[in-house]
């Protein structure tokens, strides 16, 4: 975050203990933050268009000018690596499936729009008026869920609210109050372009702190989420550091995923093997991608918890023997 060390905010309301290892944990000294190599993000920046253009340009028919003639390029967001590197049946499934609003699907936008509200807020505004605000702001807005917040029900619309408003008190009992020194930024859009546009990278990290000073990496990438930690949420912050690095040509210093329900937190500080191991996972997904999406190559199935909520899971027997047999008592020999 800011120069000035953070376990020394200044004067305002008291903090929970929560609150304050929250501050501790993301906070660093002047004397703390890495200096990185100033060739790095261009490095970065070669590996995807040489891997690119190998791909795409190779003879495996995966032709970039197959793109070009449709003039739509690969788009590679966190989601689709993760469903990618998850099971490729299951990216192709959900690939399938057309995306609908739902309050389910709709309380992460509602609850982003709130914080990034708040961040700007004059006062100290409770998060029953924030999430009412962000409705509000989300309703008159062009984008598709306006119309679907247009047409809710009164009851659709206070399950909404209610879901909404347990989420934004628990961020408001977990950080600090960010204050404006720290650069708070909320769904900052993060896009690279490897490849003459050939392939779109784009992610929105729920939270931002702090600025690079040059060389010297000083932002802090945060990710907010309810319910377990899961393996992936660790590879979603670190393609948001690739992203961050491709985009603004210094790393940042440390990625943080808060889990509002256990007021915990998991981080890793960033370093060049991280950036190294980023790409190369980004380079292995969109190379599957391509192959899914343009050379109709056969999905490797790989079962796992996801089989209970992947759209194909009537029809895939590979993940109704796995989901059988991990339902069965009586799986395990005990001889």
């Amino acid at each position: 975050m800011e120069d000035t060390d953070t376990t020394a905010p200044s004067a305002g309301p008291e903090l929970n203990p929560t609150q304050r290892e929250v501050l501790d944990h993301l906070g660093a000294s002047a004397t703390e933050r890495p200096t990185f190599d100033p060739g790095v993000a261009q490095s970065l920046r070669s590996y995807l268009d040489d891997s690119i253009a190998s791909l795409l340009d190779g003879p495996d028919g995966l032709g970039l000018t197959e793109i070009q003639r449709q003039r739509t390029p690969l788009f590679i967001a966190k989601h689709a690596l993760m469903l990618v590197h998850n099971c490729e049946g299951l990216f192709v499934a959900e690939s399938e499936v057309p995306f609908s609003w739902s309050v389910h699907t709709a309380k992460g936008t509602i609850v982003h729009k709130a914080i990034e509200l708040g961040i700007s807020w004059d006062g100290d505004p409770v998060p029953r008026m924030l999430v009412d605000e962000a409705i509000a702001s989300l309703t008159e807005s062009t984008d598709n869920i306006g119309d679907w917040l247009y047409g809710l029900s009164e009851r659709e619309r206070a399950e909404l609210r209610s879901e909404a408003v347990e989420m934004v008190t628990a961020f408001s009992e977990v950080f600090p109050p960010l204050e404006a020194r720290w650069r708070p930024v909320a769904e900052v859009r993060l896009r690279a372009e490897p490849h003459k546009g050939a392939v779109i990278l784009s992610g929105r990290p729920d939270l931002t702190l702090g600025q690079p000073r040059g060389n010297i990496a000083g932002k802090v990438i945060i990710d907010l989420k309810t319910g377990a930690a899961r393996g992936h949420h660790t590879d979603d912050l670190r393609f948001y550091a690739l992203l961050e690095t491709l985009a603004r040509g210094t790393p940042p210093r440390l990625l943080a995923t808060v889990y509002l329900d256990s007021g915990t937190i998991r981080s890793e500080p960033v370093t060049e093997d991280l950036l190294t191991a980023a790409v190369r996972r980004t380079m292995d997904g969109i190379a599957r991608i391509a192959a899914l999406r343009l050379a109709d190559a056969p999905a490797e199935l790989r079962p796992g918890n996801s089989c209970r909520w992947c759209p194909a899971r009537a029809t895939c027997a590979v993940g109704t023997q796995f989901l059988s047999e991990l339902d069965n008592p009586d799986r395990y020999d005990p001889d």
